[in-house]
């Protein structure tokens, strides 16, 4: 049991550092944190449990069967703010420039769906380039299941959306269809 443990540790280690350590460091470098970093400042200390940290796209087109990442440019789960109940998603950068995939489309409307059920806020903060070209119409596929979700929700549980970077696409198309969207000045 103890390796399996410190096997699941480790994989956890190897899934925080997303696109790796150079990817991580240009982020910093333009004056921008990680999806995690942003998701520890806005959640209420410990509160935050992640989902899906290992998920991985499925695409086999263009070399993509040899650029496996866990999480798949988005973390997602859930939270507290000042003790209330939230969902987060937060596009990850330094993962494909947080580019929507199908799987990573799955882990959002995964969330979508938990916090409409809970009657619970979402939350998404957007890095990202928009739709993973190498996936074409499965990626967009996925930005419908998003975009559905969010006019499902409009009226039912507060959507937020923080522009955290430059966004493209389906990046800024489902945050126009939120209730608040919050742009951060010089990077967004």
């Amino acid at each position: 049991m103890k390796e399996i443990l410190e096997e699941l540790e480790s994989r956890r280690s190897i899934a925080a550092l997303g696109g790796g350590v150079k990817r991580i460091e240009a982020q910093h470098a333009r004056g921008k944190l990680t999806a995690r970093e942003r998701i520890e400042l806005l959640l209420d200390r410990g509160s935050f449990e992640e989902f899906d940290t290992f998920v991985q796209h499925r695409c086999i087109d263009f070399g993509m069967e040899t650029q496996k990442i866990p999480g798949d440019g988005v973390v997602t789960g859930w939270g507290t703010v000042n003790g209330r109940q939230v969902f987060v998603f937060a596009k990850d950068f330094t993962v494909f420039g947080g580019s929507l995939s199908e799987e990573h489309a799955r882990k959002i409307t995964k969330i979508q769906d938990m916090a409409l059920k809970t009657r619970a806020p979402i939350i998404g903060l957007f890095d990202a380039g928009g739709a993973r070209i190498q996936e074409g119409v499965a990626a967009l596929g996925g930005y419908g299941e998003v975009f559905k979700r969010n006019v499902i929700a409009s009226g039912v549980v507060p959507q937020i959306s923080l522009i955290m970077g430059p966004c493209a696409g389906g990046d800024v198309s489902s945050p126009a269809m939120t209730y608040f969207i919050f742009m951060v000045r010089d990077s967004s």
